[in-house]
């Protein structure tokens, strides 16, 4: 039996909860023991992204002593995955069991369909679904092909998602476009932020879809905040909650 440490990225913890234990749900189903241990902290990414790599390092270095010694590292988060994969190693390089962290730390679509070699992962929703394909998943853990790509189309997500019962995936004409979030971005440039995220929603509004959903909670977040302060009746919903079967 494989044996995985949960990393509960910062903001799913404190306001998204439920992803997390609809991630649990979806590799216990699957025949994988799950550890959460408890004293795991964020991965240093908002600090990273802001310059302040000294402040980010203690953070790595916790999260190497934190989850250093499991099988794999599975997180519902491709940003957070990313940071630790491909931007841990000037501060890490050469220290102890590093190179197994990096090399075994996965986003949960990724882990079901790489190491699992899941094609299709069973359940129902159905729901029309839109999916929105978050940039650092996208382009530095390439869960799928993007436009500047001379290589045949692949989306391991969409194929995961596509052995629901019931469930019509949709996809927005410009389907690797940033939603504007960008984690320090937003704040940065709030206006610029906002109306990317109003560009991602309409497109989905022009599918007629009713969720819209990713492996970001980060970016589904930002498109959430949209879609409350203007009314809009679509709803966000993480990939593990469509996994779990939780419609």
């Amino acid at each position: 039996m494989i044996t995985v440490g949960l990393f509960v990225p910062c903001y799913v913890d404190q306001y998204y909860p439920q992803v997390a234990l609809a991630t649990l749900r979806v590799l216990e189903r699957h025949g994988v023991r799950v550890e959460f241990p408890e004293e795991q902290t964020c991965c240093g990414q908002p600090m990273a992204n802001s310059g302040c790599t000294e402040e980010a390092r203690p953070l790595a270095e916790k999260f190497l002593r934190v989850f250093g010694g499991y099988e794999y590292v599975v997180a519902p988060s491709g940003s957070c995955v990313s940071m630790v994969r491909n931007h841990y190693q000037p501060w890490l390089a050469g220290r102890r069991g590093f190179d197994h962290l990096r090399a075994h730390t996965y986003e949960l679509c990724e882990f079901l369909h790489d190491v699992l070699h899941l094609e299709q992962v069973e359940g129902h929703f159905a729901r029309k679904v839109g999916l929105h394909r978050s940039c650092h998943a996208q382009r530095e853990l390439r869960l799928a092909s993007s436009s500047e790509q001379s290589v045949p189309p692949f989306d391991k997500v969409k194929k995961l998602l596509s052995g629901l019962g019931g469930i019509t995936l949709l996809e927005p004409a410009r389907t690797d476009e940033c939603c504007g979030f960008g984690g320090t971005f937003a704040v940065a440039e709030e206006a610029v932020s906002c109306q990317m995220g109003r560009d991602r929603i309409a497109e989905h509004e022009k599918n007629g879809v009713e969720v819209i959903t990713g492996v970001d909670m980060s970016c589904l977040m930002h498109l959430d905040g949209l879609l409350r302060r203007e009314k809009r009746p679509l709803q966000v919903r993480h990939v593990a909650e469509l996994l779990a079967g939780e419609g």
